[in-house]
């Protein structure tokens, strides 16, 4: 048996010290501990080699199952026993020199797979520079066929055009129960998959500034992966693969001209038209390589995708000005049905009501035009897409929020991604399981939220530039971020919701820069409670941007500077209680106590949430008055720097957070 190193353990008949046994691979390949994966299971020792049998109906042997091994365990072969530090140009000899210390040259079988075809070979040698091994076929001779009939004559007629030689990577080992052919089954898969998954052709012209692996391997592996794991946006995934397509296309037109060119005689005026046409190509190859490299990569990849697919466009009104009402419900039972025309399909008017019925209601929304209503019956529905709603709608429960159940499958897309102007959703149950995107993000326009339940997994509602969220009884918990999202210039209005058991209740987001405005933001009689974090975060910038321009001036500036702004701190807090107070009195009576902010828990915590948002809206408007100044404009009203504080803040509760009611992150 060849000696060598393996990448999975299996469960064969050598002795623990012996060279080969499961214990040298553990100690070889497992021992420290896998710091750079977060893929897959690495406390495991590594994939035990299975057998499975071919499916179809000649009876084949069994082979080697090696197409389920873990990210860290084909990680770590390549990086260690294949590629190295190699250049893109060396990828070939670097594999060849792997194989020939893993590798059995003879004296195994293996299923030569094609599209058209499977046929049962032995293996008579190796050709390891050319990554190809010679066969013969085997007696009795198997195969099988998808297309026609291939008799023994035709195949040895096909052998003898390939000179008796095939690529290892359409080669499956047959399953040997003595272990001696287990390196040969893992470097073969180890072979195929590269070829399969990570090399593309256009690799090796590169220009090798630093080792291949780290461009190019690591982190198509890593998204190989996260597409396997539903980590990948469904619609990120279909995009990556057709660019991957059309690069391999244009890249064949470009070495079929380069070829030709290359060919031809002396200059010509038909040789610069084709050097113009090359240029344009390569162009265009470089273009989508760097596309294809913003999806590789895993820091740039939620925001290329973020990007690519919060562009959701409406429909508008449906081309014949109906609107119309789709009931959604997996069985319609006559008494359901007696209910829904009692209740909400019967109107008054004599206008006529066309009514859709669905049975899941992803292909409702999908089905609506702006103004359509859907109705959902209870029942428990598994979606595996994402619900786009770019139109004004209305997505109404029939019942109770724990009657009517939606539950997302697959872990890259969104649940719910909001553009319309007005969307409306009510008496819903949202429930979330191992996602890696948050469970509702507004984009664009107004969405309301009314008595719905959301089971979150990651970040809970995100509130984007230039959104309005109104939220109000309802309920949020179980998200590992933040329950609520709110970014700079969104509006937020949360009323009577519960909060609680996330990593942080409540995030805003306030960038103290020209191109935002601070959130306008209302919060009435919440209750934000068991949060492992804070009840309400404020993130902003540790120095801002009016400091950091007097900074230059001096430390006596910075000192008198810093003086006034504490000043201006402790002014702009008795000025939001008052205000704070009035609102209370005039709107709120129920809250209009003139020591509200000293009597209780509650209203502390309600209190520092205003001071620090009328502090930073202060400083926002003097950065903008300063501005101003320097463009001529002297006249900032100071009114109009006042509209972008707080709107109310009344009536929440704190309780049991493990950080406290309010904080603030600098960054």
């Amino acid at each position: 048996m060849a000696e060598g190193l393996v990448t999975a353990e299996r469960l064969g008949t050598a002795e623990p010290g012996s060279p080969g046994g499961p214990a040298d691979v553990k100690h070889d390949l497992f021992q420290d501990e896998d710091t750079f994966s977060d893929y897959g299971s690495h406390d495991k020792p590594g994939t035990i080699l299975q057998k499975s049998v071919p499916e179809g109906n000649v009876s084949f042997p069994e082979i080697f199952q090696t197409n389920q091994l873990l990210f860290y365990e084909r990680f770590r072969a390549y990086q260690d026993y294949i590629l190295a530090d190699c250049k893109a140009s060396e990828v070939r000899e670097f594999t060849a020199e792997y194989l020939e210390k893993v590798l059995e040259p003879s004296g195994w079988q293996a299923i030569w797979r094609t599209n058209v075809f499977e046929v049962l070979v032995e293996v008579t040698n190796v050709d390891f520079s050319s990554l190809k091994a010679e066969v013969k076929l085997t007696h009795p001779y198997l195969c099988e066929s998808r297309v026609s009939t291939f008799t023994l004559e035709c195949m040895k007629e096909l052998l003898e055009l390939k000179e008796n030689q095939l690529p290892l990577q359409e080669l499956w080992v047959v399953f040997d129960d003595s272990g001696e052919f287990d390196q040969t089954a893992l470097a073969v898969e180890h072979v195929r998959f590269f070829y399969q998954n990570i090399w593309r052709s256009w690799d090796e012209e590169e220009e090798d500034e630093y080792n291949y692996f780290v461009r190019c391997v690591e982190p198509r592996l890593r998204l190989h992966y996260d597409i396997l794991e539903e980590r990948v946006p469904s619609g990120l995934i279909n995009d990556y693969h057709n660019l991957l397509s059309e690069c391999e296309e244009v890249y064949r037109k470009f070495l079929n001209l380069r070829s030709s060119i290359s060919n031809g005689g002396s200059d010509t005026e038909l040789e610069n038209v084709s050097m113009a046409e090359g240029l344009r190509l390569y162009s265009e190859i470089e273009q989508l390589k760097q596309k294809l490299k913003l999806i590789e990569n895993p820091l740039l990849r939620y925001v290329f995708g973020y990007q690519k697919h919060t562009g959701i466009q409406a429909k508008g009104v449906r081309p014949t000005g109906r609107k119309i009402t789709h009931v959604v419900s997996t069985s319609m039972m006559a008494s359901l049905l007696h209910s829904l025309l009692r209740d909400k399909l019967y109107q008054e008017s004599h206008e006529e009501m066309e009514i859709q019925f669905h049975n899941d209601p992803l292909s409702a929304i999908n089905a609506c035009f702006e103004g359509d209503i859907v109705i959902i019956c209870p029942g428990h529905y598994v979606v595996n897409g994402m619900f786009s709603i770019a139109d004004s709608i209305e997505l109404e429960g029939y019942g109770l929020p724990d009657d009517i159940v939606i539950e997302k499958r697959g872990k890259g897309d969104n649940f719910v991604d909001c553009t319309g102007a007005n969307v409306k959703i009510s008496n819903v149950k949202f429930v979330q399981h191992d996602a890696v995107e948050g469970i509702l993000s507004i984009h664009h326009g107004k969405t309301t939220l009314e008595n719905c339940v959301l089971q979150c997994e990651t970040t809970g509602v995100t509130v984007r530039t230039s959104a309005e969220l109104l939220m109000k009884n309802s309920d949020l918990y179980g998200a590992k971020g933040a329950g609520i999202e709110i970014y700079p210039g969104s509006k937020c209005t949360l009323s009577d919701n519960g909060i609680h058991h996330c990593k942080e209740g409540i995030l805003i987001k306030d960038f103290l820069d020209e191109h935002y405005d601070i959130p306008k933001i209302t919060m009435v009689n919440n209750v934000i409670h068991n949060n492992e974090g804070y009840g309400v975060v404020l993130v902003k910038p540790k120095i801002f941007s009016d400091l950091q321009e007097n900074a230059k001036d001096g430390s006596e500036g910075n000192k008198m500077l810093k003086v006034q702004t504490n000043e201006e701190i402790g002014a702009v807090e008795k000025v939001g209680q008052e205000e704070l107070m009035q609102y209370a009195s005039g709107e709120m009576g129920l809250y209009a106590r003139p020591d509200f902010c000293d009597q209780t828990e509650q209203m502390e915590g309600n209190c520092e949430i205003v001071s620090e948002l009328m502090a930073a809206s202060t400083r926002k408007g003097q950065v903008k008055k300063k501005r101003l100044s320097g463009l001529g404009i002297t006249e900032a009203d100071d009114n109009l720097m006042s509209q972008e504080m707080f709107v109310s803040i009344v009536g929440n509760q704190f309780k049991w957070n493990g950080k406290g009611r309010f904080g603030t992150f600098l960054f």
